[in-house]
């Protein structure tokens, strides 16, 4: 029986997508507006093998699909490169996942070379097997989102294929009308914020609803906020508390959705530490590759390891920016208060004071990171607000001070506070000095 098996995977090409599976569409979030409303929903690895047929997911494609209802008075299109600036067309996509008789002989490893006298078999394979991506690319393109103008009154759905992405990704939906000579096009957007099923970052391991209840509130107007802020700790800790680190120089306001929501699209989260994380850090540290999810290692205040960390990353491991958020009892207007850290990873060296005996090395102009964040939400359109408040206090590139494992940095010694937006708006003031 299982050679029976083994002979129809080499000899035939089975394709078989189920276009009738709609699971993710019955809790797909919705938003609307007196021009349009719009139902989205992003798929999972699991979700999007049934759909499509083939493993989209290893491919870094992520189906998301869209309905949209133009209620507007003219027609109306999506914006699709305001979803992904990077997407896949419907045939790109199937191409990527093209089935091919070479690479599936060569998956069964020694075991396929003992079947090499069917070679003779071989234009069978190529004949359904071109057949089969026939099929996969008639699929896709009717599934895709066609990008036509969508009526008055009228409806469109289908998928965009867009990067893959882990944790919460944020989508935004722009509809843009066509407009006339004698009349403006209309414009709608909606920013929604999906988690991505199947991925377990560090802050998922904690009750942040329970911090929150056990925390007695300090309301603060505006002056108390500002004398809140300067008196706040200048510096993380070691899990003991005996020893400064990374300067503290961050602070948001905003809710826990609202910080995923305004870094989600730009930031990436970090996985909880585990043999499986880890040994994606060690290989992607050894390759010097990319591992958008690393695990970053924890650093303390009031007591506790970070709360919600977040990084972006770019060629290697070796060089990333890494932010840490610890959730206050202050409440500003409404929202919860969070004071970080945020530095900029640009290389590794030795060290004794790591169990490794490696750590990064940061970027001792630690107000560069902390400067980077701020104007990185300002080109998203998700400060309302930004301050400079005191901090951990001004130390000199000739005389630094020294995190946890050694590192020197220098900084004018002040923080960075911001009042995030919830949705994407111009800042009533940005205070640098």
């Amino acid at each position: 029986m299982a050679l029976a098996s083994l002979l129809r995977r080499l000899l035939t090409t089975p394709y078989e997508p189920d276009p009738a599976f709609d699971d993710f569409t019955a809790h797909a979030p919705s938003q609307e507006g007196p021009l349009a409303r719009v139902a989205l929903a992003v798929l999972d690895a699991q979700q999007s093998r049934k759909r499509f047929g083939v493993e989209l997911a290893q491919r870094g494609v992520q189906p998301v699909w869209v309905r949209v209802e133009n209620r507007s008075q003219e027609p109306m299109r999506l914006h699709v490169v305001g979803l992904d600036p990077h997407y896949y067309t419907a045939l790109e996509a199937a191409g990527l996942c093209r089935f091919s008789f070479t690479k599936r002989l060569t998956a069964f490893g020694a075991v396929g070379w003992v079947f090499l006298p069917l070679l003779a078999l071989v234009p069978l394979k190529v004949v359904t097997a071109v057949r089969a991506n026939r099929r996969m690319d008639r699929h896709f393109r009717r599934e895709a989102f066609h990008l036509r103008p969508i009526a008055p009154g009228g409806s469109a759905e289908g998928f965009v294929f867009t990067t893959a992405d882990l944790g919460t990704k944020e989508l935004h939906v722009q509809l843009v009308g066509t407009g006339t000579e004698e009349r403006a096009g209309e414009s709608v957007e909606f920013v929604f914020t999906a988690e991505v099923p199947g991925f377990e970052a560090d802050h998922h391991t904690k009750d942040l609803d329970a911090l929150a209840a056990s925390q007695q509130p300090v309301v603060c107007d505006r002056i108390q906020f500002v004398q809140s802020v300067v008196g706040m700790p200048v510096a993380t800790t070691n899990r003991r508390g005996t020893g400064q680190g990374d300067p503290v120089n961050l602070v948001v306001v905003g809710t826990y959705q609202g910080i995923l929501s305004a870094f989600g699209g730009r930031w990436d989260e970090t996985e909880t530490i585990s043999l499986a994380s880890c040994w994606k850090t060690t290989r992607a540290f050894l390759l010097g590759s990319q591992y958008r999810y690393s695990p970053v290692s924890p650093l303390y205040l009031f007591g506790r390891s970070q709360d919600i960390a977040l990084q972006r990353i770019r060629r290697s491991i070796h060089e990333r920016l890494h932010l840490r958020l610890w959730m206050s009892p202050l409440r500003f207007r409404g929202f919860p208060v969070w004071v970080g850290q945020v530095s900029r990873d640009i290389g590794v060296r030795f060290t004794t004071k790591a169990w490794s005996l490696t750590t990064h090395r940061i970027d001792p102009d630690v107000d560069e990171s902390r400067d980077y964040v701020v104007q990185d939400l300002l080109e998203a359109g998700r400060i309302d607000a930004a301050a400079y408040l005191g901090g951990v206090g001004k130390c000199t590139h000739d005389a630094p001070r020294h995190n946890l494992t050694g590192d020197p940095y220098f900084t004018d010694g002040r923080r960075a506070a911001i009042l995030l937006s919830p949705r994407r708006t111009t800042p009533r003031f940005v205070l640098w000095d």
